[in-house]
């Protein structure tokens, strides 16, 4: 199978899991314990949490809390931080943001959402347009999961804190991190991450909280774990994969980031033009390429594909089983285009090859599908 929908989830690295093995198998004990073998387990959360942030951010200034996952870390910042008056998003979330930001509605916080462009990147303008005084938290998603598109927070957050300086600053990062260069500024207050994205396994991630950003609270009760931040004994396999497996990606982050993006491009190239409409932009993480085929339907597609060998999405894999993109929709994009759509996403492990037979497999699909 040639798997080509890393953005949904990711194949486990098999050194992540290898070295990850003696923290399931052998020291397996609570971080919390006061014995030799707990205090040994907690000693790997705090190497895996002081290597995860010193990637993208300065320790001195940002902190991590572990959660069960990318969605955890995006509800514990958006019910945490938009308590009152209103709140910024985007309509190119990933529905762990949109939805809470629905959600907010319930709780006497008013929702906004800023229009994209075509590409699924956000309407800078008008976001800004929608923050005021009473604008307690923007939230913008830094790599689409849909398209690809890159925003770019570094500049979204300093303006809005320009125009309210109590304004809490959110991103998910989760199809940012381990794929894309980022670093974090001091006007960035919150950001999400998520280890099956990059290698590791699911059910763990993460919120990195500038430590200047009072604005988060506990999220689930109990024990006090993560400084009383998230309560629950910590995953220490799960969070040991996603230290081994970051500690991979980022030694080859640059690297990697080169071979993919020729093999995204070298795909695009062989795709028939006079079938496929590419919607990611050319300026996009290289590790995503949406395009559409008008007149198919890309879930009858992506099936077709499966049983050629080829895995490939049809957008969000967590809005699969609904009938039409909604990120896509709000890029202004016809059913004829919302039909066909299928999303390829790489990973380091693709190789020209398995491009060159996906390519293959997709314009055969297309053809036989007799759009």
């Amino acid at each position: 199978m040639i798997y080509l929908d890393n953005a949904a989830t990711t194949r486990p690295l098999d050194g992540a899991l290898v070295r990850a093995q003696r923290y399931l198998t052998e020291c397996f004990y609570n971080p919390s314990a006061l014995y030799h073998g707990g205090a040994e387990a907690a000693r790997l959360l705090q190497e895996a949490r002081s290597f995860l942030v010193s990637q993208i951010a300065d320790p001195a200034r940002f902190s991590m809390i572990f959660t069960s996952c990318g969605s955890e870390a995006d509800n514990q910042a958006i019910f945490s931080a938009a308590r009152r008056g209103n709140a910024v998003t985007t309509l190119g979330e990933h529905s762990a943001v949109f939805e809470s930001f629905k959600e907010l509605k319930n709780r006497g916080v008013e929702p906004r959402f800023a229009p994209l462009h075509a590409d699924g990147s956000v309407d800078a303008d008008a976001l800004l347009d929608m923050v005021d005084e009473k604008t307690t938290l923007v939230s913008v998603i830094h790599v689409s999961n849909e398209t690809g598109a890159v925003n770019d927070i570094a500049e979204l957050a300093r303006r809005v804190k320009q125009k309210n300086p109590r304004t809490v600053f959110h991103s998910d990062g989760v199809q940012a991190f381990g794929k894309v260069d980022v670093r974090l500024g001091k006007e960035i207050d919150l950001y999400s991450v998520s280890a099956h994205k990059i290698g590791a396994l699911k059910g763990t991630g993460a919120l990195l909280r500038n430590k200047n950003c009072n604005a988060v609270s506990a999220y689930i009760h109990g024990g006090g774990q993560e400084n009383g931040l998230r309560s629950g004994t910590e995953n220490v396999f799960g969070i040991a994969c996603f230290y081994y497996a970051a500690q991979a990606k980022f030694s080859s982050l640059a690297e990697d980031g080169e071979k993919i993006a020729h093999l995204k491009e070298r795909l695009w190239g062989l795709l028939d033009k006079e079938i496929y409409t590419r919607i990611s932009p050319m300026d996009g993480s290289p590790y995503i390429l949406t395009v559409s085929a008008p007149g198919r339907r890309g879930e009858t597609m992506q099936r077709m594909l499966w049983d050629m060998g080829v895995a490939v999405g049809t957008g969000s894999a967590c809005n699969s089983k609904k009938p039409h993109s909604r990120v896509l929709e709000a890029c202004g994009y016809p059913v004829n285009i919302l039909d066909g759509v299928l999303r390829v996403s790489f990973c380091p492990e693709n190789t020209e090859e398995e491009t060159e037979r996906a390519a293959q497999a997709m314009n055969e699909a297309a053809r036989s599908f007799g759009g």
